[in-house]
């Protein structure tokens, strides 16, 4: 069975190694192969959406940096893996906010917690980040309680002081989470984000947009930067019910993707053993996958090393893989390691 995987793999590099793609728009302006994205900043080694994650994310080669996107109370577009914020800060360590504790659907999932449509800004600045990852990351728990929420007007604030300070572009990833959902509830997150990219006059160097929902990608079109639709594995974007993540890394669904959006971001499984690489680059998109980690449970088993879960494998051939197959970008949780795989 392992034989067969690395095969798969394999075949995979070896079949799409070829494929032309176009020249990203907000690459690395190093040239220098692959786009590396910091995954919520450099998150194998930091708390994820901090200021601590995303500039070391940049001290050790990312050229862009990615912060999802949540409303508050207010409307105030702020950086969290998800609007539930009990895994990424410590708000129910906080009495204050013990009456907060609530019930949501989210996308037709049931999600207990604290949301941060219920915390005015004023309120989530007094939260602290946390590691989410404490099983898997026990290193990262040092930084507990040492950063606090940001918005994404001081992410963006922070990338431009990062490329001053590095001598080169550093270009934001801005992610619209649960956008439907937020539509719904009257904090519709893309005339906040267009808003702000206008007042920053984000070019297409400096800000590439994704998103698993068309409907949010499309509402985003005229601002002048690229966009990136996002792919599952299962099922399909909830804005649209009939339509499958399958049917959109078909040919036809590529072509669909074209006319509105420039990148897809596929689960790097996706591109193991199939043509999508290829279609996707036919059909003019580039293609970005997701997520590269190091340790051990999130690698294929021919890249493990060791026997635990947490421990790191040798993610430098997974990447050594990708590079070969020809994708255009990578999103990684550890940056560091991916540009120094694209170095050679």
């Amino acid at each position: 069975m392992r034989l067969g995987r690395r095969s798969l793999l394999l075949a995979a590099a070896a079949g799409t190694a070829t494929a032309a793609t176009a020249t990203p728009a907000a690459a690395a302006p190093r040239g220098s192969g692959p786009v590396v994205i910091g995954h919520r900043g450099a998150a194998g080694w930091r708390p994820e959406h901090t200021a601590v994650s995303y500039t070391y994310a940049v001290q050790t080669g990312a050229d862009w940096i990615e912060p999802d996107l949540v409303p508050t109370k207010d409307h105030v577009l702020v950086v969290r893996h998800e609007n539930e914020i009990s895994q990424t800060t410590d708000v129910a360590r906080r009495p204050e906010f013990a009456g907060r504790r609530t019930t949501k659907t989210v996308d037709g999932r049931s999600v207990t917690g604290w949301f941060t449509e219920d915390f005015t800004l004023a309120e989530l600045k007094t939260l602290r980040a946390v590691e989410r990852l404490p099983q898997v990351r026990n290193r990262n728990t040092v930084f507990d309680g040492r950063e606090e929420v940001m918005t994404f007007q001081e992410v963006v604030a922070l990338a431009r002081k990062l490329s001053r300070a590095h001598g080169r572009t550093i270009a934001v990833f801005p992610e619209t989470k649960h956008p439907t959902y937020f539509r719904s509830i009257g904090l519709p997150l893309e005339p906040k984000l267009a808003a702000a990219i206008r007042r920053a006059r984000l070019g297409p160097r400096e800000c590439v947009v994704q998103s698993f929902e068309p409907t949010s990608l499309r509402r985003m079109t005229g601002l002048g930067v690229p966009l990136w639709q996002a792919l599952g594995t299962t099922g399909g974007p909830y804005d649209l019910p009939t339509t499958t993540y399958r049917y959109m890394m078909t040919p036809d669904g590529l072509a669909d993707i074209a006319r509105y959006a420039d990148w897809i971001g596929p689960d790097k499984s996706s591109l193991v053993g199939t043509s999508l690489l290829a279609d996707a680059h036919a059909a003019g998109l580039r293609v970005g996958p997701y997520t590269f980690r190091a340790e051990n449970q999130f690698l294929p088993a021919e890249f493990r090393r060791g026997t635990g879960s947490s421990d790191f494998g040798d993610a430098f051939a997974e990447y050594a893989l990708y590079y070969r197959m020809g994708v255009d970008a990578v999103v990684t949780d550890f940056p560091d390691l991916a540009v120094m795989a694209r170095r050679g």
